[in-house]
């Protein structure tokens, strides 16, 4: 992946701190960071949820530093932002039903975390705050697509935690002169995706049933649509955001999707397809807090933050399964 850069200026002069760096995203980012010749690629990380194996495919490049802190700490925040151009705000719990188990915990890392996290920024005199928002944020808004501006009630602890990040994120833009950028992210999924533990997403988990040939389970009847994206679009929406010189593109929040809309059913018959499997699934009761569809209308990013998502479901798909099957001892590892 990363074939080709999806920025114009050099990066040898701007130095990163990826919150969350161990993790899924994260990686994904210290990875184009590091290829495309980054200053300095400092990573925040506690370990809870992302793993030191994805930052040891790194080990030995100059411009890596890893700092193992939680975003909870506001020493540890502060710490990580010293001599920092850009913030690419990872670090999060994810999860709906995490959440619905434990709001108090997701609340504790993604709000209090997050604040801390923009204080010791904006205390650092930090350029430029990119963070992971969600496409929970649109709750109950029955509309198709997803535009930003309308938005409906949450319908889970989480989305109340992402949509809080949003509110708060405009209120120091607004009261302290930073320039801060939301992605609303739909669905991302790719290669380092963790098909383990309890709250794994939906695309991991298949795939690694497909693999193992246990078949799996899926939510209600199949027929909710999302709008999966592959992580290398995710990627080029920061990079995007990160380096941009158009004023009308910060203290905004965009929806980092494709603009397609797949059924877990079709999604499912993709896998099997590229894998060459006849594995039939299993159906099990709806998911609490879930939405039934999910549509991204794109057409802000695109404008504002010249967002052109390069890898659409099945290529992202095919890469995902590729990469899944190639790695398994690496994937087995649980630290």
């Amino acid at each position: 992946m990363y074939d080709f850069p999806f920025h114009n200026q050099p990066l040898d002069d701007t130095s990163f701190l990826v919150t969350g760096g161990a993790g899924f995203i994260g990686s994904n980012l210290v990875e184009y960071l590091l290829k495309f010749g980054a200053k300095k690629v400092r990573v925040l990380d506690n370990f809870s949820n992302g793993f030191r194996k994805n930052l040891r495919l790194f080990k030995g490049n100059p411009a890596l530093e890893v700092q193992e802190g939680d975003i909870r700490d506001r020493d540890a925040c502060a710490r990580a932002c010293e001599g920092i151009d850009v913030v690419l705000h990872q670090a999060a719990l994810g999860s709906v039903p995490r959440s619905i188990n434990d709001p108090v915990t997701t609340d504790e890392v993604n709000v209090g975390g997050f604040v801390k996290m923009l204080y010791a920024a904006k205390e650092a005199g930090i350029k430029r705050f990119v963070y992971a928002a969600s496409s929970s944020t649109y709750g109950d808004h029955p509309g198709l697509p997803k535009v930003e501006d309308r938005i409906g009630k949450p319908l889970s602890p989480y989305a109340v935690t992402k949509y809080a990040n949003e509110l708060y994120a405009d209120v120091f833009a607004r009261t302290y002169g930073m320039e801060i950028i939301g992605l609303r992210y739909f669905n991302i999924f790719g290669p380092r995706q963790d098909p383990g533990g309890a709250y794994a997403a939906v695309i991991p988990l298949f795939i690694d049933a497909i693999l193992q040939e246990n078949p799996p389970t899926l939510n209600g009847d199949g027929g909710q649509t999302r709008d999966f994206t592959f992580v290398e679009n995710c990627v080029q929406a920061n990079i995007r955001a990160a380096l941009t010189d158009n004023p009308e593109a910060v203290n905004q929040v965009y929806n980092i999707a494709v603009g397609d809309r797949t059924s877990l059913v079709q999604m499912y018959d993709i896998l099997r397809e590229e894998a060459g499997s006849t594995l039939e699934p299993k159906f099990g009761p709806n998911r609490a807090g879930d939405i039934r569809d999910s549509l991204a209308d794109i057409s802000k990013a695109e404008t504002r933050l010249g967002y052109a998502p390069q890898v659409r479901i099945r290529e992202g798909l095919k890469q995902t399964l590729s990469w899944f099957g190639a790695n398994q001892e690496f994937i087995k590892e649980r630290n």
